[in-house]
C-alpha cells in the first residue's frame, strides 16, 4: 500500500485530537458524562484511549517518515530527533507555566512532555535496531515495566499511594512540581510510566511496517484487526493480574489500548480507503493537519478565557469568560449536563474553523 492511501491515518489523528480537545474542555467538571471522564483509577473508559490512540499514531507516522534516515544513528538524524524532542517538551512545560509562571509549584511534566519523551526514546530505538530486534525490546519494556512495578514497592505495589512510579516522581522531582487532580501529588504522565509509552508508540510502528509490506489494502485490513484483537485479548487478560490503568501505563494497558488503536485504524482504513467514504471524515482530515499545534493553542485559549477574561453574569457576580459561557450561553439553552457538553462541542467547531484556514493557506505548523 502506498502511503498516499494512508487517508485514514490523517482521519484518526484529527479524530484523536478532536477528542483530546472535547475530554479537556467540558463547561463544567461536575456536568461531564461518564465515557468523558478517565478512570478514576483502575480500568480504561473512552477517554483514557485517545492518548496512546496519538502515540500509536506517531509511531505509524514514524516508519514512513523514517525512511529517509540511514539504518543507524548519525549526527543528522540524532540533531533532529533531539531538536523534536526540545521542542514538544519545552512547549509542554510552557503550556503548565501559562499565565501564571509560578516556577516555585511548576509541574514539569505533561501531555506534550510524554510525546517528546516517547518520541525520544522511540526514534533512537528505531534508528538504531531492526524489526526482529525492536520486538524483542517491546516485549523486554512491557515485562521489565511490570517487574519494576512489582518488586518497587513492598505493600500494594499498583494503587495510588504506593505505587514505584510515585516514588521516582517525588524523588526526582518533589511532590510540589506533580500533578495534583488525584488528591494527592502524582503525575499520570510520570518519569518512570514513560518508559511503557515507548512501547504504545512501537506498537504504532509495527503497524506503519505492516501497511507498507502487506501492499493491499484488504490484507492490510484483515492483519489490522486480526493482531489488533489479539493483542488486545492479551492486555485484558493480562489486566487480570496487572490492573490495565492509564496513570501508570501499565504494559496491560499498552496492549490493550494499542490492540484497539490497530483495531480501529483498520476499520477507518476500511471506511475510508477501501469502500471510499471520505467526505465526513474531511474536517478531521484538517485537524489532523496542524494537530499538537491546535492542541497547544487550545490549552493556551483555555488559560487565557480563564485568567484574564472576566465577565459579569445574569446574577450580577464578575466571573471568568470560561464559566459565563458555560453558565449564561449553553446551560440555559441545554441544561447542565447536554450543556457542558455542547460547551465542548462547540470549542471543537471553533478549533476545527482554525485548522481549516491554515489548511486552506496551506500553513502547517510542526512541532
Amino acid at each position: 500500500m502506498k502511503v498516499k492511501r494512508l487517508i485514514a491515518l490523517d482521519v484518526m489523528r484529527g479524530l484523536t485530537i478532536a477528542l483530546m480537545i472535547m475530554v479537556n474542555t467540558p463547561g463544567s467538571w461536575t456536568y461531564v458524562y461518564p465515557p468523558l471522564l478517565h478512570a478514576k483509577w483502575h480500568g480504561c473508559t473512552p477517554t483514557d484511549l485517545v492518548f496512546p490512540f496519538f502515540l500509536f499514531i506517531v509511531g505509524v507516522s514514524m516508519w514512513f517518515s523514517f525512511k529517509k534516515f540511514e539504518q543507524g544513528i548519525t549526527k543528522n538524524s540524532l540533531y533532529k530527533v533531539l531538536k523534536r524532542f526540545f521542542i514538544m517538551f519545552l512547549l509542554g512545560v510552557f503550556l503548565n507555566a501559562f499565565p501564571n509562571f509560578d516556577f516555585e509549584n511548576l509541574r514539569y511534566l505533561g501531555v506534550l512532555q510524554r510525546i517528546a519523551i516517547a518520541y525520544l526514546l522511540g526514534a533512537l530505538l528505531c534508528l538504531q535496531f531492526n524489526y526482529k530486534q525492536l520486538l524483542f525490546i517491546f516485549a523486554g519494556i512491557l515485562i521489565g515495566y511490570w517487574g519494576l512495578l512489582f518488586f518497587g514497592s513492598t505493600d500494594s505495589p499498583y494503587e495510588l499511594t504506593s505505587n514505584l512510579v510515585l516514588k521516582v516522581d517525588v524523588l526526582f522531582f518533589g511532590e510540589k512540581h506533580l500533578y495534583n487532580g488525584f488528591g494527592i501529588p502524582f503525575d499520570p504522565e510520570g518519569l518512570l510510566s514513560s518508559i511503557p509509552s515507548v512501547a504504545t508508540l512501537l506498537l504504532g510502528y509495527f503497524s506503519g511496517r505492516l501497511i507498507e509490506l502487506s501492499g493491499d489494502t484488504k490484507v492490510t485490513i484483515k492483519s489490522l484487526v486480526q493482531i489488533g484483537a489479539i493483542i488486545v485479548f492479551i492486555g485484558f487478560t493480562w489486566g487480570f493480574l496487572f490492573p490495565i490503568n492509564k496513570a501508570l501505563w501499565t504494559s496491560s494497558y499498552v496492549l490493550y489500548s494499542g490492540g484497539l488503536a490497530m483495531v480501529f485504524l483498520g476499520f477507518l482504513l476500511w471506511i475510508i480507503d477501501l469502500k471510499g467514504f471520505k467526505k465526513w471524515a474531511t474536517p478531521f482530515i484538517h485537524f489532523g493537519t496542524n494537530p499538537l499545534a491546535i492542541y497547544m493553542f487550545s490549552g493556551i485559549y483555555v488559560s487565557f478565557i480563564i485568567y484574564f477574561i472576566n465577565i459579569l453574569n445574569s446574577k450580577g457576580v464578575l466571573v471568568s469568560g470560561y464559566d459565563y459561557l458555560f453558565t449564561d450561553v449553553f446551560v440555559p439553552i441545554a441544561g447542565n449536563m447536554n450543556g457542558s457538553l455542547l460547551f465542548a462541542v462547540f470549542h471543537i467547531i471553533i478549533f476545527w474553523a482554525i485548522t481549516y484556514f491554515l489548511y486552506r493557506k496551506k500553513i502547517f505548523i510542526k512541532i
